[in-house]
């Protein structure tokens, strides 16, 4: 794929600016406010819930056909009622985990002037890093309260030199998360009863995987309901990892209302995403999600993005179009519907994915 990266669905990025733990930690604790240039006014208040679908990975590739049959079938229901469920046994070592907060924290603390090398030039650029202005569908500009680090890692990994235990970690992490995309994928194709060879090798062409790596560095913020992390978006590709370093913040909309969306330590938060949508045409769900911020701890959040290839052309699967007596998606090539993603925040207020309905699934 030609370096691309997806940015959310409902706003867009322009320029890069001094980094936001430059500005918290200059003003220490005498930040009292938040700077008019993030000023953005939001409802935080969501639902609690402990009904987030949980999935047992080891069930998936347990020799025992029982289990994984459960297992796929739960994998399934997840994906079709929330398009969000937290994945537990999924064999990543707690230290590697350590280690990637204990890395990202070391790239976050390295002066502003290091980092600048890797200030975006253009969308594509394999590495970035900042934060970002962005607008919405009102053309109202603001910041996120947001610093961040983009990295392309996969079918070519590109990371930062310094510090060396980055580059390190996130190598191993992301072989092994591909892996664990890998077999996600094919357990949905297995529920959905489509051959596995057909679709995941030359239709998805998963070995080339687009894998992107973020990670986000939220700090405290002294006014949370004036500032936003990042706005309600929904995700491309076909499954997102996320892990925290146990400060929540992340909320996901499940029937029309929003839902605090939390995870155990040592877990893994993984959604559906559009392309899993509309390859299923609509059986699974990638639904939107925003990161709120709060007034007494920094959180930082780890992001695995899983695409199918960037050349592969996504649209819903032939045996499931011939079963529902149509397709519910327009097809697109990856790489296009990414880059979309970058160029095109709204159109008639609708997000991308709403843009490929042909009709509703509902």
């Amino acid at each position: 794929m030609a370096s691309r990266v997806a940015g959310s669905d409902s706003f867009k990025h322009f320029e890069f600016d001094a980094t936001l733990k430059h500005l918290s930690d200059s003003s220490s604790s005498s930040l009292k406010s938040v700077p008019s240039k993030f000023n953005f006014t939001n409802e935080r208040t969501a639902f609690t819930s402990d009904s987030l679908p949980i999935i047992d990975f080891s069930a998936l590739v347990a020799g025992d056909p029982h289990q994984r049959s459960k297992a796929v079938h739960d994998l399934a229901t997840a994906c079709r009622d929330w398009g969000f469920f937290i994945l537990v046994n999924h064999g990543v070592p707690e230290s590697l985990m350590e280690s990637m907060f204990k890395a990202v924290k070391e790239f976050f603390n390295l002066a502003d002037s290091e980092k600048k090398q890797y200030e975006a030039k253009s969308a594509s650029d394999p590495i970035k890093c900042g934060n970002f202005n962005v607008a919405n569908t009102s053309n109202q500009s603001f910041t996120l309260w947001r610093d961040y680090l983009k990295l392309y890692v996969h079918p070519t990994f590109h990371c930062p030199h310094k510090p060396q235990l980055l580059r390190d970690v996130v190598q191993e992490y992301t072989q092994i998360t591909r892996k664990l995309a890998l077999e996600l994928v094919e357990a949905v194709c297995e529920a959905l009863e489509l051959n596995q060879r057909r679709y995941v090798d030359e239709i998805l062409k998963m070995e080339s995987s687009f894998q992107m790596f973020v990670t986000n560095y939220y700090p405290r913020c002294p006014q949370p309901d004036q500032a936003i992390g990042i706005p309600q978006h929904t995700d491309p590709g076909m499954f997102t990892f996320l892990v925290h370093n146990g400060v929540a913040g992340l909320q996901i909309e499940h029937d029309g209302k929003w839902f605090n969306a939390d995870s155990p330590q040592n877990s893994i938060l993984v959604n559906a995403a559009d392309q899993l949508e509309i390859f299923t045409n609509g059986r699974c769900k990638s639904v939107k999600h925003r990161a709120v911020v709060n007034e007494e701890k920094d959180r930082i959040s780890i992001v695995v993005a899983n695409g199918p290839s960037g050349e592969a052309v996504i649209g819903p699967a032939e045996a499931l179009v011939e079963k529902d007596g149509g397709a519910k998606y327009y097809a697109m090539k990856y790489e296009e519907y990414v880059e979309s993603q970058l160029t095109k925040s709204r159109f008639d207020g609708k997000s991308l994915l709403e843009q490929q309905i042909i009709f509703s699934t509902n």
